[in-house]
């Protein structure tokens, strides 16, 4: 699974626009990176009225997608899934995942924007592991404002590495939650679903990756 880095702060202490920046920089220098923006606002409307997509939606589908030339677009239902859980289903595939938002999540790292005198949520949630203000505060890997390229280099570092990018050989998740196993129950475990799949009478090709879920029935 890709690290995940969520920037958290108050409303309009410039989230969107630090965080972009900062992915500006990391696509630069050649990374794949997923955006996962949280919003308190509801009723957004993402399709206009008219539309194929819009008619789907009001007849009552889960799931929307639309496949374009250039793009997919999907819009669903909030699954109440954690940051992470939606990070490994969504974007298991790219080099890091940027949040914004998920300041409550749990074993995510955050950088904290924080602008004026407004309370600093680091001494309110966990996490926190850079700060980026326009005022003089004491800690490590305290940025102000302007320094995205600052930030992407702090990023690039911790969690973009040669060393730090070696990915899990096998990913486990529990009722959306992921499992942490040591190194030789990885190999174990995709060894046993790789020799499974193997067996099977099906044209396999080369096989790199292999995506199983199982669905627990009761009585």
């Amino acid at each position: 699974m890709p690290p995940i880095i969520t920037f958290i702060g108050w409303h309009d202490c410039g989230k969107t626009t630090l965080a972009s920046q900062v992915v500006r920089h990391l696509k630069e220098r050649g990374y794949t990176i997923a955006v996962i923006k949280s919003t308190k606002e509801t009723g957004l409307v993402l399709d206009q009225e008219g539309t194929d997509t819009y008619s789907y939606a009001q007849a009552g589908a889960d799931a929307v997608t639309l496949i374009a030339p250039d793009q997919m677009v999907m819009t669903t239902k909030n699954p109440g899934k954690r940051l992470t859980t939606l990070a490994h289903r969504f974007f298991a595939d790219v080099d890091l995942v940027i949040g914004e938002g998920f300041k409550d999540e749990r074993l995510v790292a955050k950088i904290e924007v924080s602008r004026g005198d407004t309370e600093l949520l680091r001494d309110r949630v966990t996490g926190v592991i850079a700060i980026a203000t326009d005022r003089d505060i004491s800690g490590d890997y305290i940025f102000r404002l302007d320094e995205s390229r600052e930030i992407a280099d702090f990023i690039e570092k911790r969690f973009l590495s040669d060393d730090k990018r070696l990915r899990e050989q096998a990913v486990l998740l529990v009722n959306g939650r992921q499992i942490v196993m040591k190194d030789f129950v990885q190999e174990a475990l995709a060894g046993t679903v790789e020799g499974f799949v193997k067996s099977l009478k099906v044209n396999q090709g080369d096989i790199r990756e292999i995506e199983l879920r199982v669905r627990i029935k009761r009585g």
